[in-house]
């Protein structure tokens, strides 16, 4: 990696400008009201603006996320034609996901404001009218500002990647910052602006991606330690040793950042790329305990990662796990850079990873049109184009509802006689209404081709053998799922498929498995070194669902202090 000031890339930091506070009421006279009150109150602080209906509001907010100008808070009218407060809030969230979010409502419409309190995570609503503002506005807006002030993460200056569009590494880049909801903008190498960033840079195009942030500091080929210390997320620990040590950002390995933090453990949660894990990639998650609604795997892994933070909880980005070893009585956990960190006990919650597909030109064409998993960064350039998705499960299923949204058609391809064996029920059903997804059963893919990336693939008919070749530049695979736990080979037992086998399927006949040292045979979610804790996708049996998943953090978290206590 390279890295240097670059004095002559035209990229300057903007002036310092305040956040913004935006109301949004298509009413002209209760909109100029509310303005009128906030720039009583706020105005020496904050930008006060205001736009008449939704979309005029989300181009301001585009606008904004362009300048890496910030939003404190949106205060959008409940009742407003074309696009509804919630409509606008949930679209809003995408673009500034630290916003605080208020929405006006009527009383009649109260029953709405408590809906949009799982929809678009509400922080508060408003009974109009409000009068006195002294009373009834300010203090709720106060109490707002001051917990948007405190957030751990604050939007930053947006970073300017340049590339080549159909380059994997820099489609890893671009996914590695879309996953860790960190602003960017890319500009390919082959356009004007793109390339005279390069050239001031300094850059040969073989050098790309190149990174600049709003200073000129650029970085050349960053692996992906070097890129997360470069945007500014920590990659290093504080310390040296901690009560509980979790290898994995999933929804286990979240749930027991928060709930180790929470009940006084010091605790270190390592990441490899980003926290959420495959179900942080999920467009929509319908089926999670307390939000009808559903959410993302974005918001669901922000909130939780913000949870842990506010805790206590240390995160730390970019960096590989490559050895495990018991040292007494401390576990030590070893980096792919040299680097370790020890503990009392680890909770080993990697998850799983897409199997790799066999047909030959998938692996050439991988981050060139083919992505495993819902590819952010590339699922925003499918509009109007006729996508592929390769799998059965839900996860496949909710890449194709969000595909169909922008995507001319989205092809499901599975290989077995139907969804109903491997998918959701509520999710067929979503597929079935939606005109421009089509499933084809009984179908896989056995060949991939192109110039330089995805052109089209080969279809095998297997009830008939018919074979077709099809037109497409973007192939999403969800294939089953395999976990990468080679590296603790030798060290817990694994079961034939690599997933790691705890608690009392380690018994054999009753008898404690072979190696254990203590009296005690282990605990539920314990492996078969004490001390080292396993939870979620990763553990041999497993439910492979969100909700266990973080059942299973926590549930390791009360296992860990039996632990401890015991030493």
């Amino acid at each position: 990696m390279s890295v240097k000031r670059a004095i002559l890339v035209s990229v300057t930091a903007p002036t310092a400008t305040k956040p913004a506070i935006l109301s949004v009421d298509d009413d002209p006279a209760v909109s100029r009201a509310v303005v009128r009150d906030l720039r009583r109150r706020y105005g020496g602080d904050y930008r006060i603006l205001r736009a008449e209906s939704g979309a005029s509001a989300l181009e301001v907010l585009g606008e904004l996320k362009l300048r890496g100008q910030s939003v404190a808070v949106l205060i959008a009218d409940y009742r407003m034609p074309g696009m509804d407060g919630i409509e606008f809030l949930e679209q809003a969230m995408d673009l500034h996901p630290y916003a605080r979010r208020v929405l006006l409502t009527a009383y009649a419409d109260t029953n709405a404001a408590i809906e949009a309190i799982n929809v678009v995570d509400l922080d508060h609503y408003l009974l109009k009218p409000w009068d006195p503002p002294e009373e009834k506005l300010y203090p709720v807006l106060d109490a707002l500002l001051e917990s948007w002030r405190g957030d751990e993460r604050r939007p930053v200056l947006e970073t300017r990647v340049v590339g080549h569009q159909w380059s994997a590494r820099c489609s890893e880049v671009r996914e590695f910052l879309a996953r860790n909801q960190l602003p960017y903008r890319w500009y390919p190498m082959d356009e004007p602006e793109g390339a005279s960033l390069l050239k001031a840079a300094g850059a040969e195009p073989e050098q790309c991606p190149v990174l600049i942030d709003a200073t000129g500091r650029t970085v050349f080929e960053p692996s992906d330690a070097e890129l997360a210390e470069f945007v500014g997320l920590q990659t290093a620990p504080s310390g040296e040793f901690y009560d509980l040590i979790v290898i994995g950002g999933g929804p286990a390995g979240l749930g027991a950042a928060v709930y180790g933090a929470s009940e006084g453990l010091r605790t270190v949660l390592v990441e490899r790329t980003a926290t959420g894990g495959q179900a942080g990639q999920s467009s929509r998650i319908e089926n999670y305990l307390g939000f009808p609604d559903g959410l993302s795997g974005a918001q669901l892994a922000d909130r939780a990662r913000r949870q842990a933070v506010k805790f206590g909880a240390e995160l730390i980005t970019g960096r590989s796990v490559v050895g495990l070893e018991a040292c007494g009585a401390a576990r030590v956990v070893r980096f792919a850079d040299g680097g370790h960190i020890a503990a009392h006990s680890v909770l080993i919650a990697t998850g799983v990873e897409y199997r790799r597909h066999p047909a030959p030109g998938i692996d050439e064409f991988t981050g060139c049109g083919v992505y495993y998993g819902s590819a952010m960064t590339a699922a925003g350039e499918c509009a109007d184009r006729d996508v592929y998705v390769v799998g059965g499960a839900n996860s496949a299923g909710q890449a194709a509802v969000f595909l169909s949204r922008t995507a001319r058609s989205v092809h499901i391809l599975v290989r077995g006689e139907s969804l109903t064996a491997s998918m959701s029920h509520y999710l067929i059903e979503q597929i079935d209404k939606i005109p421009n997804i089509v499933v084809h059963t009984r179908t896989e893919v056995v060949a991939a081709d192109g110039d330089g990336h995805l052109e089209r693939i080969v279809l095998r008919d297997n009830a008939s053998g018919v074979e077709e070749k099809v037109e497409t530049e973007r192939l999403f695979l969800f294939i089953g799922a395999a976990p990468e736990t080679d590296w603790l080979d030798g060290v817990v037992v694994r079961d034939d498929d690599g997933f790691v086998v705890a608690g009392p399927d380690l018994m054999v006949a009753g008898a404690l498995p072979p190696g254990w040292e203590l009296a005690r045979p282990p605990q539920h979610l314990e492996s078969s070194v004490p001390g080292v804790f396993v939870a979620g996708d990763v553990r041999s049996e497993s439910a492979k669902r969100v909700a266990s998943a973080v059942g299973e953090g926590a549930m390791a978290v009360m296992l860990v202090h039996r632990y401890i206590a015991k030493q």
